[in-house]
């Protein structure tokens, strides 16, 4: 993996690589099914002052703001079409973010793992990390390409195919609890956990695909909350933010 600083510090990152996982609601902001242009340029914001610290950052984002391949299933449709179209959806929200990024001078590339040569590039492993090396921002969309997968596993996947220091889980929660702490006001706030420990616990902290990645790989996740956008930086920077799930 690409090399990371023993601490992290206020005067430098503690991570040198990193892939972003965003939810498809996280552009939406307080409106459903939409996306929100004051909060994609926000996140813009911060993931492009991330990057011009030095630090080489890729995303993945999700498609729940358009459309769930698990809701046209529940409505009667096949579950792979359903799928696909899920994957379109990643793509849209790749694009919005790719535009925002770019109004703010990031220099960016969308790679797709669904061929549309006319809006973005196929995933190549080889081409994404030069990208990175050469400065830019690269968004994955399209998930894994393949049905039955989240893009909590696209994440996992294309953060070990790059070599990623650690792949950062942005939600609209501050971190993993014991319990949801909305339903549970007296769930425990977890600072780190093992990977070990989140499963004797059974602690969701993404789908079970994606946390067997990490945990064979040993790839450190950080879940925390988008909000505010500066939380990104103090996640890179790995400052006392959200819980850090790790060997």
């Amino acid at each position: 993996m690409a090399s990371a600083s023993s601490k992290g510090s206020k005067s430098g990152p503690l991570y040198k690589r990193v892939l972003l996982k965003l939810s498809g609601e996280a552009l939406a902001g307080d409106n459903e099914h939409r996306i929100d242009e004051k909060v994609v340029q926000a996140i813009a914001k911060a993931v492009f002052e991330v990057q011009k610290s030095g630090v080489e950052i890729a995303l993945v984002i999700g498609g729940g703001n358009i459309y769930r391949g698990a809701d046209g299933e529940r409505m009667g449709m096949d579950r792979v079409s359903s799928d696909y179209m899920g994957m379109l959806a990643t793509l849209i929200n790749a694009l919005a973010l790719q535009n925002a990024l770019e109004k703010q001078g990031a220099h960016t590339r969308v790679q797709t793992a669904i061929e549309m040569s006319k809006v973005a590039e196929p995933y190549i492993r080889r081409r994404a990390l030069r990208h990175l090396e050469k400065g830019r921002i690269v968004i994955f969309a399209g998930g894994t390409g393949n049905p039955y997968f989240t893009t909590d596993t696209a994440a996992a996947l294309r953060a070990i195919e790059i070599d990623a220091d650690a792949m950062l889980k942005a939600t609209n929660v501050d971190g993993i609890y014991s319990a949801d702490p909305k339903k549970e006001p007296k769930a425990k706030k977890f600072s780190s956990l093992t990977y070990q420990e989140a499963l004797d616990r059974r602690l969701k902290v993404m789908d079970s695909n994606a946390f067997a990645l990490c945990m064979d790989n040993q790839l450190p996740i950080v879940v925390f909350s988008l909000q505010p956008p500066g939380n990104i930086r103090k996640a890179v920077w790995g400052e006392p933010i959200g819980t850090v799930v790790k060997s």
